[in-house]
């Protein structure tokens, strides 16, 4: 069955028409205004840059967390998806239009490396290897990356991830109407939801269509693995010596670190799972839509911790005093010691 066929559609507004050229870091002179209840709007992603937490979402807002959540300008409109920090004040952050943004004071001030409306496609993750090389991932198989720190991005295509029929489909399209192939090959690949890199420096990514691919040379090339499950995961994440990949309708899975034997997690619930983050002694705390926290203990029981009436809850992250904070579509919230 073609990939066509089988697409899910991601309730994030991601469109076509993929640009292969090489793209510059540009300006982008917009001023945000501050918005005193923003912090109660969408926030999609949370991260820790070793010394407090930042925070991104709608409309291009950002966060930083210092006693409470403050707002700090950023130079875009555009929803920002994810954030990455190698060091305490060099970080990342991505989003729709093939935003990328680059803080180098902890996530005080950004400045725009990348956006293209032209692109129309939403990045979703980035993962930086040095303070100079790093990769940015996206819908319909957007992959940038750069050499310089993100003075410039350049795409690559990873053909390996395509399904064998849609290869063999392109190569007979490409003899016959060069313009049709450019299309049709920007929108075969899935999206790429998450990127993460293992102790060992294995990268692991998923995606659309039960997308579990590894890659050994920091995602040069990608090994496609023959997963159990065909539904969209959103999200990976390892705790101490076990990976897990999350997504559609509750469903998680989880392998030792060979990322061979993938065996599927019950759970209390069947509500999308979009986010992990690793507790004491192995144990693993989920968040999902319909607010659902869950608990997942290191010998693999699952318990209902809570469930947040009225929210979609997509990201989890710790402070430095060992609060948990969670954020959806009501913005941040710090959850209650349970």
């Amino acid at each position: 069955m073609s990939f066509s066929m089988l697409r899910f559609i991601s309730t994030l507004s991601i469109f076509s028409l993929f640009q292969s050229l090489p793209v510059l870091a540009q300006e982008n002179k917009f001023e945000q205004q501050i918005q005193p209840l923003a912090v109660n709007s969408l926030v999609l992603d949370i991260a820790n840059n070793q010394q407090t937490l930042v925070a991104v979402g709608e409309r291009g807002h950002a966060f930083i967390y210092q006693n409470s959540w403050k707002q700090v300008n950023t130079p875009t409109q555009a929803l920002l998806t994810k954030l990455f920090f190698i060091a305490p004040d060099i970080g990342w952050a991505v989003g729709h239009d093939a935003t990328i943004l680059h803080t180098r004071d902890g996530g005080q001030t950004w400045s725009v490396q990348m956006q293209s409306e032209e692109i129309e496609k939403p990045l979703l993750d980035i993962l930086f290897f040095t303070p100079q090389h790093g990769v940015a991932v996206g819908a319909y198989g957007l992959f940038y990356r750069t050499y310089d720190g993100g003075k410039t991005w350049n795409s690559e295509y990873h053909q390996e991830l395509l399904f064998e029929e849609d290869v063999a489909y392109l190569e007979e399209l490409k003899a016959e109407d060069e313009a049709l192939y450019l299309s049709e090959r920007s929108t075969l690949l899935p999206h790429f939801n998450r990127i993460i890199q293992a102790t060992d420096g294995t990268l692991i990514m998923v995606g659309e269509l039960g997308l579990v691919a590894t890659s050994t040379d920091q995602g040069q090339n990608w090994l496609k693995q023959d997963f159990l499950y065909e539904g969209s995961l959103f999200n990976a994440i390892i705790v101490d010596e076990t990976a897990f990949v999350m997504g559609l309708r509750g469903n998680v899975f989880k392998s030792d670190l060979s990322l061979v034997n993938w065996q599927k997690v019950h759970l209390p619930t069947d509500s999308t799972v979009n986010a992990g983050i690793g507790l004491e002694e192995g144990a693993l705390r989920l968040v999902g839509n319909a607010g659902v926290i869950i608990d997942i203990s290191d010998s693999g029981k699952s318990q209902l911790v809570e469930q947040r009436q009225g929210e979609n809850l997509v990201a989890i992250a710790k402070d430095s005093e060992g609060n948990l904070w969670v954020s959806g579509n009501k913005g941040l919230i710090k959850l209650e010691q349970k």
